[in-house]
């Protein structure tokens, strides 16, 4: 299975968790369950971040500065790195 279809599966289960709370929310269940599928959501996309930035240094970092576009590469990695501690 490549990174990519591995991705979108993981998606699809994401996306079967969010309607999972929004109907949580709907039936009014218990706040303390609701938050910790939405902590299990939050976990699941950041593993999707966190593959696909490794998938972005694998191959687009490395293209990059073998063309010569280091600036770009440290630009477009400090921006992640920012986005990610917010």
């Amino acid at each position: 299975m490549t990174t990519q279809e591995k991705l979108l599966k993981r998606l699809h289960i994401i996306e079967g968790q969010v309607r999972g709370v929004r109907e949580m929310i709907e039936k009014k269940k218990y706040c303390i369950d609701v938050i910790t599928q939405t902590s299990a959501i939050r976990n699941a996309l950041s593993s999707i971040e966190d593959s696909l930035m490794e998938s972005h240094l694998d191959t687009c970092v490395i293209d990059q500065i073998k063309k010569g576009k280091e600036k770009t590469t440290k630009d477009e990695i400090l921006k992640v790195y920012k986005l990610k501690r917010k």
